[in-house]
């Protein structure tokens, strides 16, 4: 496990808790609504494969709140403005869950600086009509039964509130004030994203744990799959909704399977 601590990058005047490891390649990741962990046994093994980029978006973890960033739209022109005041290019970007909806607003916007785009079980779209939910309440349910539903082996993600610090508790708070903030309302999607994810030119992985309960690979994943020309999809035995924790080795062996050659 690397013992490098996350630092910081100011934005475009957005101060954001950063962590790089690794060299070369530039691998943009985006985590979800679960925050990002420097401690998660991925991280050092996507490091093995390029340089890792992994910001805590503003509100999370120790990022501090941004007055003018207040939706998923805002944050993927917040990540376009990072990878050009950083001059990247050639960015392999993978968002996870809420991390893969901003990804994918990305992608909409302008691929210009990608290299590849790899959507860990992302959120973001509506699929059923509008009596129908799509995605569980988070806010609503019970944390166990949230838990069940994201995770093959909830033990995995049982935390003993007795046993965490301070720090930790703050900020498990303000990741899920932070996830309130982005994605409230509408509720985990935009409505619009849907019709648009035939703009996205990058080579696409679309990767799924096969147990995620929370957003199927059935439902929710062929919805994404029908609707980015071109992408391929992939499932992990032995994951829920969050594979690259479950699952960390399986994870990025898909990954690195997938990268495309760098471009010239």
């Amino acid at each position: 496990m690397a013992a490098d601590r996350p630092g910081w990058i100011s934005v475009h005047g957005v101060t954001l808790e950063l962590l790089e490891r690794g060299q070369g390649r530039p691998i943009l990741w985006l985590h979800g609504e679960d925050g990002l962990d420097p401690s998660a046994p991925f991280i050092d093994l996507l490091a093995a494969h390029g340089r890792v980029v992994a910001p805590s978006h503003p509100g999370f973890g120790h990022s501090p709140d941004a007055n003018n960033i207040d939706s998923i739209d805002d944050l993927a022109y917040l990540y376009l403005d990072l990878l050009a005041e950083r001059n990247l290019r050639d960015v392999i970007v993978i968002g996870s869950s809420l991390g893969g909806w901003i990804a994918a607003e990305m992608a909409v916007k302008s691929g210009e600086r990608f290299g590849g785009l790899v959507l860990v079980a992302p959120l973001g779209i509506k699929v059923g009509d509008r009596e129908t939910r799509d995605i569980p309440d988070i806010f609503a349910l019970p944390p166990d039964e949230v838990t069940r539903l994201q995770y093959r082996d909830p033990a995995r993600a049982a935390l003993d509130p007795a046993k965490l610090s301070d720090d930790q508790l703050t900020v498990i708070a303000r990741n899920r004030e932070a996830t309130a903030l982005y994605a409230w309302e509408p509720y985990f999607h935009n409505p619009k994203l849907r019709r648009w994810l035939h703009r996205v030119s990058a080579p696409t992985l679309l990767l799924w744990g096969a147990d995620d309960r929370f957003v199927t690979a059935a439902y929710y994943g062929a919805a994404f799959r029908a609707a980015i020309p071109g992408a391929k999809f992939e499932t992990i035995d032995g994951a829920g909704h969050f594979p690259h924790i479950e699952e960390p080795r399986a994870f990025t062996e898909r990954v690195r399977g997938f990268l495309p050659e760098r471009k010239a």
